[in-house]
C-alpha cells in the first residue's frame, strides 16, 4: 500500500530495534499514566515476545520505519506511530491495511488515552465493552472496540 511516500510492508527481524524505539517513544507520550518504569519493563516483552510472534506490518517513509500495526488474527495488539510522523495519516493507513486483510478488527484501548480512543472512534470503531483493569490487573480501564469491514 502506498500513500505519498508511505509504503506498508511486512515486518522483518531487522526492524525490531527501530520498532521498539517507536513503541517506546509513542508509549511515553500516550501512556504516561502507566509510568516510565513499567513501560521499560514492557519494552522487553515487545522485543522478545510481541513483535516476533505477531503478524506485524511496518509503515515506512522514504524507507525508514515510521509506524507499525501488530495483529493477532483480527485483534490489533498494537498500533504505534513515531511521534515525529503522527498526524500524517500513517495510523489510518495501517488500520485500513489491516482491515483489508482481516475483514474486521478488534482492539483494546486505555480509556485514559483520549487521543487514541477518539482516533479509533473517528475510524468507525465502536465500543463493545469495558473492563476496569489491564491485563496485569492494574487499575487502568480498557475499552474493547470493534470495526467491521464493508
Amino acid at each position: 500500500m502506498k500513500n505519498m511516500d508511505v509504503i506498508i510492508r511486512a515486518y522483518q527481524a531487522a526492524d525490531m530495534e527501530e520498532l521498539s524505539q517507536i513503541w517506546f517513544e509513542a508509549s511515553i507520550t500516550a501512556h504516561a499514566f502507566v509510568g516510565e518504569d513499567r513501560l521499560r519493563e514492557q519494552r522487553v516483552l515487545i522485543e522478545t515476545v510481541y513483535l516476533p510472534q505477531a503478524e506485524t506490518w511496518v509503515a515506512t517513509r522514504n524507507g525508514v520505519p515510521a509506524g507499525f500495526v501488530s495483529l493477532l488474527d483480527d485483534f490489533i495488539g498494537g498500533l504505534f506511530v513515531s511521534p515525529r510522523h503522527q498526524g500524517a495519516g500513517i495510523g489510518r493507513l495501517l488500520v485500513a491495511h489491516a482491515l483489508a486483510l482481516k475483514g474486521q478488527l478488534r482492539l483494546e484501548v486505555y480509556t485514559a488515552n483520549a487521543q487514541a480512543y477518539a482516533f479509533y472512534e473517528n475510524l468507525g470503531f465502536e465500543e463493545v465493552s469495558r473492563r476496569p483493569s489491564d491485563d496485569e490487573g492494574l487499575p487502568f480501564e480498557n475499552a474493547q472496540m470493534l470495526l467491521k469491514g464493508r
